[in-house]
């Protein structure tokens, strides 16, 4: 440190003394700056150098603690080398091989899937010239007649996605046999050959797409029946949704009774008698073709559907119980009334031999079809069949017997031919 007794021998000139004062002290200052900013560096240095001996020491010591312990040794996962019975197999909560396709429980799947398969179109097998010509004529439909082709292609392009989604994200997953999975693939390619019918009437016929593709969101009656079918597949389409207890199970019921009675078996009708109903005006014969294919495709998932639930119903009677039986029965009569809505919408006025109380009475016909077919009580006693015309096409009191007719010239032809 400095000390007065430094400058005893300084100039007497005051100003120089303190010059010489001033500079001593900064030089002291930083000499002592320096020195501090050394020893910090050095502790910084050594406080590095102590800890990249700890981190050493702890590496050194896990490794060897790791030299040491044995390695663990990998249990192999056990694989079951029993055959697969008939009677391990079920059609939900099925624990055996899923992948053992055989020897089949219920052949009736797989010989659905095989008149699938037989049954096979696409749609551009069918000619739509005669059908583009009469829509593009300012005389050749009536205001009620292209209502009708509007709003039934708007409201199966986007049901059959809705079955499809269904079967993909949900129900394919949850039924656990094998033979009626296959049907299930081929139902879901089915759905896709529907989806690409309707867009190739749409886009042959030169339709607004987006008018047609957003109905089930602008147009009510519409848009009624595509959220009443959603409702019933939001809770099963969520990955971690299993089934295995009475509220499950019952959950996975309601929405295939939901898909194949209503959606299916009930949703589908009106709109088929329609465009099917000008095909035999000779009308729109094209698009009335495909709706032919397409309407056999649909009631063989119908009846599929149906002897899945009731298959369910056997293998699982404690959940038949009175709560599902009533709310089975109260989902059918809401698809009949939200389809007779459907129908007086598009109907307002009578066309093509049929009027909406005719279809009131048709669709209750189904219904009490659909009831009978899952051993319910017909609700509407006393209605017939006001159509008989359709049994031409499909008598709903031999489904199975329409399809057991061999097809002929139907895998490549564009002509509904049976022998």
């Amino acid at each position: 440190m400095l000390s007065w007794d430094d400058y005893e021998e300084a100039p007497s000139n005051a100003q120089a003394d303190q010059a010489v004062i001033a500079d001593a002290v900064q030089k002291q200052m930083e000499s002592e700056a320096a020195q501090r900013a050394a020893e910090q560096q050095a502790a910084a240095a050594e406080q590095k150098a102590a800890a990249e001996r700890k981190a050493a020491a702890e590496r050194q010591a896990a490794a060897e603690q790791e030299a040491a312990t044995p390695a663990p040794v990998v249990a192999e996962e056990s694989v079951s080398t029993e055959r697969v019975t008939v009677d391990q197999k079920a059609m939900i909560n099925c624990r055996a091989d899923l992948n053992q396709l055989v020897p089949f429980k219920y052949d009736w799947a797989w010989q659905k899937y095989l008149d699938g398969c037989a049954n096979h179109w696409m749609p551009q097998e069918v000619n739509m010239t005669a059908d583009i010509a009469l829509w593009k004529s300012e005389d050749g439909l009536s205001d009620d007649e292209r209502t009708i082709v509007k709003r039934s292609l708007g409201f199966f392009s986007t049901a059959d996605s809705l079955v499809a989604n269904n079967l993909v994200l949900a129900i394919y997953r949850l039924i656990t046999n094998p033979e009626c999975r296959q049907y299930l693939l081929r139902q879901a390619f089915e759905e896709a050959i529907h989806t690409h019918a309707y867009q190739y009437c749409i886009e042959s016929l030169g339709m607004d797409e987006g008018e047609i593709f957003n109905m089930y969101h602008e147009v009510p009656t519409v848009a009624e029946k595509a959220s009443w079918a959603l409702k019933y597949t939001k809770e099963i389409n969520d990955p971690g949704f299993t089934t295995g207890t009475v509220d499950t199970d019952k959950t996975l019921l309601k929405n295939l009774i939901a898909y194949y009675c209503v959606l299916e078996g009930i949703f589908f009708y009106c709109g088929f008698t329609q465009i099917l109903s000008m095909g035999r005006r000779n009308k729109m014969t094209g698009t009335s073709e495909q709706f032919q294919y397409i309407l056999r495709d649909e009631s063989m998932h119908v009846n599929f559907g149906i002897d899945v639930i009731n298959q369910i119903k056997l293998e699982n009677p404690h959940l038949w119980d009175d709560e599902m039986q009533a709310s089975a029965k109260e989902m059918i009569l809401e698809g009949t009334t939200l389809e007779v809505g459907y129908a007086r919408d598009t109907m307002p006025r009578g066309v093509l031999g049929m009027n909406a109380n005719m279809m009131e009475e048709y669709l209750q016909f189904i219904a009490n079809r659909r009831l009978a077919q899952i051993g319910l009580t017909e609700q509407y006693p006393g209605v017939k069949n006001p159509f008989p015309w359709m049994s031409e096409i499909m008598d709903l009191k031999k489904e199975k017997n329409f399809f057991e007719t061999r097809v002929t010239d139907y895998q490549t032809g564009g002509a509904l031919t049976w022998d």
